[in-house]
């Protein structure tokens, strides 16, 4: 008898899925997204003057400002200033990255205030990390030409706190450092982060502090586009000619 061809089909089975063999290579990273991972890493190392590492503190205040020196956030951890500053800038979730408050892709400036609470009861700590956190905003707030920066949602008001010493480094490497900075990049993912901050507003249920980040950031796309025309100035206005 001619023998039957037979069709094996794929079936499905609960059987767990292996795990890749320890030799398989990980997937690698953009160049420039790793070249910035190492800058961010070699920033929270720099040394206090006790010889520790800046990010190893676990409590702290920290700033992000843009490529105009512009301070854009502020926050506060009691969970180490590494891993919180990590989590923001490696799209890893936290509540600004996922509500479209805040582009890792604007932050060029880390600013930390590393602090030493670590003697202090829970309740101390986090009743002076308030403080602490109310002080620096109110600095950076006066520091803003908009008067203004992305935060949701205000520290609640708090006495002053005396500030210990800040650390402020760079976090983009010099050869990709002009790419990042040109306006036209700028403008383009600023208005991109409004746009899918608005369609966030649209669909759900929002706090007022949300839509005054909207507010701030329409100010500061008006802001950098205005500077940009400036650029402009007396050429003619023909279709199709850049300079």
């Amino acid at each position: 008898m001619p023998r039957k061809s037979v069709r094996q089909s794929k079936k499905t089975s609960n059987r767990t899925v292996e795990a890749p063999a320890p030799n398989t290579k990980p997937i690698q990273l953009a160049g420039d997204v790793e070249a910035i991972r190492k800058e961010i890493r070699a920033f929270l190392q720099t040394k206090d003057p006790d010889g520790r590492s800046i990010g190893s503190s676990a409590f702290g205040i920290y700033a992000f400002y843009d490529y105009d020196g512009e301070p854009i956030y502020v926050g506060k951890t009691c969970e180490g200033l590494s891993s919180r500053i990590s989590r923001h800038l490696t799209n890893q979730r936290t509540d600004a990255v996922a509500m479209n408050v805040l582009d890792p892709f604007e932050v060029a400036e880390i600013r930390v205030w590393p602090l030493n609470f670590h003697r202090l009861e829970k309740h101390q700590a986090l009743e002076l990390l308030a403080q602490a956190e109310y002080t620096v905003y109110q600095k950076l707030l006066r520091e803003s030409k908009l008067n203004a920066v992305l935060n949701e949602k205000p520290p609640p008001k708090t006495a002053a706190f005396k500030l210990p010493k800040d650390y402020r480094g760079r976090i983009i490497p010099d050869d990709i450092y002009p790419l990042r900075k040109h306006p036209d990049i700028r403008i383009a993912r600023r208005a991109n982060t409004i746009a899918s901050l608005a369609r966030v507003i649209s669909e759900r249920k929002v706090s007022k502090g949300l839509r005054r980040t909207l507010l701030t950031q329409a100010r500061r796309l008006e802001k950098l586009a205005a500077e940009r025309l400036k650029d402009f100035a007396g050429k003619y206005e023909e279709e199709g000619e850049e300079e």
